[in-house]
């Protein structure tokens, strides 16, 4: 039954909407309670009750539970972003050379040391795992990112800013793996990357996620209409006297914002960009100033949910998280095309 008032579009919202926040808050409550052994309350509040409760729960869990949920929202902005840029329902937030960048990045970093024939302290490595890797891995997709777009000549022509990031991420990557061949030791750093991993996030970078994230929704608000337009194909866009170009571009700097923040944090999470808008379409669609912040709550309750499963399913072992969103991911792609009759 609709509410009084509400047609049954905005029905469809206020539910989806009202559906994210529970999700979203029980999300956030069952991080906190899942630790070393799995979720459970039991071992939580027995552990609160210790000398070590405080730091368990506020510089461990509370910054990564959190920091996973703003992960989340990043990669959910950034695949609306990316499949309204295309019009592809296919489209996610790598596909501009972005992933390829970062991970050469990291890979470069890690293999510094070795090829310059240097030998590194614990005290320096840590500082490059912790500090290093995030600063390699942003620049590194900004740089995939502002490749791919010269490649391009620019942001005018979709199939030719398509197609030029697939050439980036694939000669990237082919650069990558000779560098790992040269100097095996940064393969390690190379598949925890590719792998993603919430483990390392504290609360500088949940204050940096939380403001990035913030400044980009609001900044992407602003091009909700430039996306509309988009829709309805470029000749008619362009009739509107858009100047398809610019605005292209600045759609393409929000996305690469978007993922090189997400990425320098946790490293490759796949799925998440890409099934985001799928779900908020299915249950809710509407026009992209509800698509796009809809998509990100979406987002922020995937990556929080299955950083509590990475942590609970073979507890007192983690999985990578980006394992996990890819066989959700995955599967959830799966029956979809099940049910269109592709499978």
């Amino acid at each position: 039954m609709n509410l009084p008032g509400l047609s049954p579009s905005a029905h469809q919202r206020q539910r989806l909407a009202l559906g994210l926040a529970l999700l979203l808050g029980f999300g956030i409550l069952a991080g906190l309670l899942t630790g070393q052994h799995g979720f459970s309350p039991t071992d939580f509040w027995r552990q609160l009750q210790g000398d070590q409760g405080a730091l368990i729960l506020g510089q461990i869990r509370a910054p990564r539970t959190l920091g996973a949920a703003l992960v989340g929202g990043l990669l959910g902005l950034a695949g609306a972003l990316a499949q309204g840029l295309f019009r592809n329902p296919l489209a996610d937030p790598y596909l501009l050379g972005s992933a390829a960048g970062a991970g050469l990045a990291v890979v470069l970093v890690m293999a510094g040391a070795t090829l310059g024939g240097l030998s590194l302290s614990l005290a320096t490595l840590a500082w490059i795992e912790r500090v290093g890797l995030v600063g390699a891995a942003f620049g590194g997709a900004l740089a995939g990112v502002l490749l791919t777009l010269s490649l391009a000549a620019g942001a005018l022509h979709t199939l030719r800013l398509l197609l030029a990031g697939v050439v980036v991420a694939v000669v990237l990557g082919a650069v990558s793996d000779f560098i790992t061949v040269l100097s095996p030791d940064a393969l390690r750093g190379k598949q925890a990357f590719m792998l993603g991993s919430t483990s390392f996030i504290g609360w500088d970078a949940v204050l940096l996620l939380a403001a990035g994230l913030a400044g980009l929704l609001w900044a992407v608000r602003g091009r909700a209409r430039v996306l509309d337009a988009l829709t309805l194909g470029e000749d008619s866009a362009a009739s509107l006297g858009l100047d398809l170009g610019r605005l292209r571009l600045h759609l393409v700097a929000l996305l690469a914002a978007c993922t090189a923040l997400a990425v320098s944090q946790v490293g490759l999470v796949g799925f998440v960009g890409l099934v985001s808008p799928h779900l908020v379409r299915r249950h809710a669609s509407g026009l992209h100033a509800w698509l796009l912040v809809a998509s990100s709550a979406m987002g922020a309750v995937l990556l929080l949910w299955a950083d509590v499963l990475s942590r609970a399913l073979i507890a007192p072992q983690e999985l990578p998280v980006g394992v996990v969103t890819s066989v959700l991911g995955g599967g959830y792609l799966f029956v979809l095309l099940r049910r269109w009759g592709l499978g």
